[in-house]
């Protein structure tokens, strides 16, 4: 393999992918290091791919005891083999690896580096470690792994070395073994009971793939709700949700201590006792469970990796610091994907790798407006939500211009005994323009694409409601919110324009 090209990339995500594709299309040479994950990144090794799968199949197991309908009579409860489960999603992931990612660099001729890569110095620098000048190639190192000892170059590199789960400090959690997302998937028999820390998107999934394959779980979220950065309504929605289903959420933790007498006794396995300490609005509490599952988010992987050398700055959560355009303090260095920071989305960092590529060649000045991108929680109901929330437009205006409308109020949710949730709309005071939506029901990962238009593209409610929808549908309950701002909707009969 040569060791000089255009473009030289650390990391093997989707943010990398991306990056070779536009690159390839603009006739450009390219190399990966990558180290960790294999080859796919997050998304499809550990993350959505296989997520989603295992929420499909939980919901697919929960059907009897979740069933509306009197009419329909099971002959039992199901049964869910955990192990057949993983070994199912672990044979979807390899072929989503092969065809998607592997193929795909052979396709476009990408050469692949493994092993842990580090950027080096090079040519043009100053002695106080600033470059002098653009233009320079760029060096990256295979410090560690089968292919130790390489040394590609490149007239510019990009930084896509994602994320990992991040650990809170909590006295004693380092002496407990703990699940992560990404080490459940090798646990092939599961504990009775889990205690969760955390209550994001990551917390709530599991939470609920755990639950429903017969797990024991309790949820301890610090914050007064879960979803803590989505619009509020949300979290309370789905927190009815998880305690009417039977999954323990437990809000305004104030950690104190994480224990596990197994640790005590030299066990190296995860411990079938753990016990965390904490205080719940200032109440003095004790939870116990089998096993521990720390899902509290994640944090960026920018050490070790060689920034310092070239002049990249980071800010202090380790995020690599990017302008609009991706480039870092480096002008010869862009960074994309989970490493940039929020918001950490596979879609997302693909679009940043695309659009570092674009900038770094061709000064194209790609920009993402990332108010307009949505983001969803693939629960049982879906979370979804897109644009500004009711509590951001009125710390910047001062006042509000929302609408809530139930989906127990929708004919279709209505119709199939599935009215779990709410569309929120909020709209511009003056101009009537749709900046914000947030839903929480039945397709709402769906629903929410019509919003993002509607956000991205300026229509204002009137645009939503003057569009036919076809009758009965979950998404009519978007042109129902958007209905509200000029009638009531309770007097409304089911196909009013």
């Amino acid at each position: 393999m040569s060791n000089e090209y255009d473009l030289v990339i650390l990391g093997g995500g989707a943010a990398a992918f991306a990056a070779i594709t536009e690159a390839s299309s603009r006739g450009l040479s390219t190399a990966m290091v990558n180290t960790g994950l294999p080859i796919g990144g997050t998304c499809v090794n550990v993350g959505c791919v296989p997520s989603k799968r295992l929420l499909a199949m939980g919901e697919h197991a929960a059907t009897p005891q979740e069933n509306p309908f009197d009419a329909v009579q099971y002959g039992g409860e199901s049964t869910v083999d955990w192990a057949r489960a993983l070994d199912g999603t672990d044979d979807l992931v390899e072929g989503f690896r092969r065809e998607n990612y592997v193929d795909v660099a052979e396709h476009f001729e990408t050469d692949i580096y493994e092993g842990y890569g580090e950027l080096v110095d090079s040519e043009g620098r100053s002695p106080s470690g600033n470059r002098t000048q653009s233009g320079d190639t760029t060096t990256i190192e295979v410090v560690d792994g089968p292919d130790e000892g390489a040394k590609i170059t490149g007239e510019k590199a990009l930084v896509a070395t994602g994320s990992s789960p991040w650990t809170p400090s909590i006295d004693g959690i380092e002496k407990v073994d703990y699940y992560t997302s990404e080490t459940i998937l090798e646990e092939r028999d599961l504990p009775e009971s889990i205690l969760m820390l955390g209550g994001g998107y990551i917390a709530l999934e599991w939470g609920q793939i755990l639950h429903r394959v017969g797990v024991d779980v309790t949820i301890l979220q610090r914050s007064e709700r879960v979803l803590s950065g989505m619009e509020g309504q949300l979290g309370r929605e789905i927190q009815r949700a998880f305690r009417e289903a039977g999954i323990d959420v437990v809000t305004d933790n104030e950690f104190q201590q994480v224990r596990s007498p197994a640790a005590d006794g030299g066990v190296e396995a995860v411990q079938r006792s753990v016990t965390v300490e904490t205080a719940v609005d200032g109440d003095s509490r004790t939870f116990t469970a089998d096993a521990l599952f720390v899902a509290t988010g994640v944090q960026p992987n920018s050490e070790n990796i060689g920034l310092d050398a070239v002049g990249v700055e980071t800010n202090d959560d380790g995020a690599i610091r990017v302008d609009e355009q991706f480039q870092t303090t480096n002008p010869d260095v862009y960074a994309a994907g989970d490493v940039i920071g929020e918001p950490e989305l596979e879609t997302v960092a693909a679009k940043e790798g695309n659009h570092a590529v674009k900038n770094a060649f061709a000064d194209e000045d790609a920009t993402i407006d990332y108010d307009a991108v949505p983001s969803v929680v693939f629960t049982s109901p879906e979370v979804a939500a897109v644009g500004t929330t009711e509590l951001e437009y009125v710390d910047e205006h001062g006042t509000c211009s929302c609408r809530t409308v139930q989906m127990e109020d929708v004919p279709r949710a209505k119709a199939v005994e599935n009215t779990r949730g709410l569309v929120q709309v909020v709209k511009h005071h003056e101009t009537d323009e749709i900046v914000g939506v947030h839903m929480v029901g039945s397709r709402a990962a769906d629903m929410i694409m019509e919003a993002t238009l509607a956000v991205k593209f300026g229509l204002t409610v009137d645009d939503i409601v003057d569009t036919v929808h076809p009758f009965p549908t979950f998404s009519e309950a978007f042109k129902h919110a958007c209905q509200a701002f000029r009638r009531d909707t309770s007097t409304m009969s089911c196909c009013v324009e």
